[in-house]
């Protein structure tokens, strides 16, 4: 074994100690691990270390200061864990290091990109055409479908965006529902539509769109619409947001960033009738699908849109007649995600990701449940992996936040609902039992107990 090799398989035991031992430590990390981040605080070397000693410190410092996301009581962000074949992919993906961008730069990152896509379409029940593109998340994802979304529409208006720009061009109405994400929002500037040059629909009591109160406008119009609300995890009714777009020549885009893979499980696809309309949509594969992070998937069902938006030609690129990656999103040079997903796919199956889906959703439930008999409040349906709550005493949440991280035993996150601050527990991770769900839920119970006997 050469150098080269023991560093790196030096590189990998530290990797697998860690996933050996992540299930066994306090989901966030100590303040005296945060507080040796200060070892890396060092300035250039102007002779460089060994890549041994570089490496060991990267370890030594770096691991015990991560949050344990790849936990199993990790429930915030909607962030799954990793799945162990995942991370396989990702070790032998890095070791590759090909650029996906072109077929000619890697044959097998286009094929698997088609049998992916193949793969993905028939499990979310889209139509055969549908194009889809790897980024590095649901806000990029989100920035496509509505980039694509902008030059077609601008388009039957009789204005060519790519080449003109959006000066002088006709105005485009776009519509959002008051509950929509932030960063759908973000896209909306991104791709130059505003994010508060926007009408805004008013949201039920679950953050759903009031389809009852679409407004009355001319189109062509662009919908934004959203499959899990990221507090109450609730779908908007696409059926008659359909309809009402296609009654104005319009294009309906979905944010769907968690609840799309909602669709791998036949008991829960329901809440998705109508998402087949959608002219795109966006989503994450690091959250629910569990590979590792930097995984975003852009769908959009018009054939030909995303490649007026990104085409991006030279006379040194070769042509050719599979798909062309880079001519398809913002990023020319790009990371072959795809791997990672064909890998989670084929191991889990259909019903793998189905059982994932479904238990997930049944622990979120576990855990409302449980809250409920001791006084909590639960201030969603529980349809999907999302519990929002707030203590018998909702001035404690702070409180309560605080003494749920310094605990240890699980994480999860604050949000604004109503405008009162809630707790959010997202479920997402392949680890996560329905004993995790119990253990979550005491201990939570057990840091309330504790927050009230301090301010009382």
């Amino acid at each position: 074994m050469d150098d080269h090799q023991a560093l790196l398989h030096a590189a990998a035991d530290a990797a697998l100690r860690y996933v050996a031992t992540i299930d066994d430590r306090p989901v966030a990390p100590s303040a005296e691990a945060v507080a040796a981040l200060a070892a890396f605080d060092e300035p250039l070397p102007q002779q460089g270390h060994v890549a041994e000693s570089t490496l060991e410190l990267l370890d030594r410092v770096g691991s015990p200061a991560t949050v344990a996301s790849t936990g199993p009581r990790y429930f915030g962000f909607v962030t799954g864990g990793t799945l162990p074949v995942a991370l396989g992919a990702s070790f032998l993906t890095a070791a590759w290091d090909q650029n996906a961008a072109l077929p000619a730069m890697s044959p097998v990152a286009t094929a698997v990109h088609r049998v992916v896509r193949g793969w993905l379409l028939d499990l979310l029940g889209l139509d055969d055409g549908t194009e889809i593109a790897f980024v590095t998340g649901a806000t990029v994802a989100n920035a496509c479908g509505l980039a694509a979304a902008r030059d077609a529409l601008l388009d039957q208006l009789g204005w060519d965006a790519p080449a003109n720009g959006l000066f002088g061009a006709p105005e485009l109405p776009v519509v959002v529902g008051e509950a929509a994400h932030s960063t759908l929002r973000k896209s909306l500037g991104l791709v130059g539509l505003g994010r508060e040059r926007v009408i805004v629909v008013p949201a039920d009591d679950q953050g759903r769109m009031r389809t009852d109160l679409l407004p009355d406008v001319q189109g062509p119009v662009l919908v934004c619409a959203q499959a899990g609300e990221v507090n109450t995890g609730a779908f908007d009714a696409f059926e008659p947001i359909a309809d009402w777009v296609a009654e104005r020549s319009g294009w309906l885009h979905v944010d769907g960033a968690f609840g799309l893979w909602a669709l791998a499980d036949p008991d829960r696809a329901h809440l998705g009738g109508g998402l087949e309309r959608a002219d795109s949509l966006a989503t994450d594969g690091h959250k629910w699908l569990n590979v590792t992070y930097d995984c975003g998937i852009a769908f959009v069902r018009r054939r030909g849109a995303l490649r007026r938006t990104f085409t991006a030609a030279a006379g040194y690129l070769p042509s050719a007649d599979e798909f062309e990656a880079m001519h398809h999103t913002p990023q020319s040079s790009q990371r072959a995600r795809q791997f990672e997903v064909w890998a989670v796919l084929r191991t889990l199956g259909r019903e793998g990701l189905a059982e994932l889906v479904r238990r997930d959703c049944e622990v979120a439930r576990t855990i409302a449940d449980r809250l409920a008999e001791r006084g909590f409040t639960i201030l969603n349906d529980v349809v999907l992996n999302q519990v929002l709550v707030r203590p018998p005493d909702p001035e404690a949440t702070p409180a309560l936040l605080a003494e749920i991280e310094r605990d240890g035993r699980l994480w999860c996150g604050p949000t604004q609902w109503r405008g009162e601050m809630a707790v959010r527990i997202s479920v997402s991770s392949w680890k996560t039992t329905i004993d995790d769900g119990r253990v979550a839920a005491d201990a939570i119970v057990e840091c309330a107990d504790r927050v009230r006997r301090s301010r009382a």
